[in-house]
């Protein structure tokens, strides 16, 4: 399954903890904050200043899917 910019952080990461290195390389680094339980990806990139469809890519790329 395809990851989307409206997912949760949380649920993304466990369900694939490999997609760690992902977010942190990416400049998301408080993947065990508070807000990841509740925070979408497309929430905190908008947050960090960070382009949510790059990271979203990264993150299917990572997986093997396609986005």
């Amino acid at each position: 399954m395809a990851i989307t910019k409206d997912m949760i952080i949380a649920e993304v990461l466990s369900q694939h903890e490999e997609l760690v290195p992902v977010f942190i390389n990416s400049g998301l680094h408080c993947l065990g904050c508070a807000m990841a339980h509740g925070e979408s990806i497309e929430g905190a990139c908008m947050v960090h200043g960070l382009d949510c469809d790059e990271l979203v890519n990264a993150l299917n790329t990572a997986l093997g899917e396609e986005a």
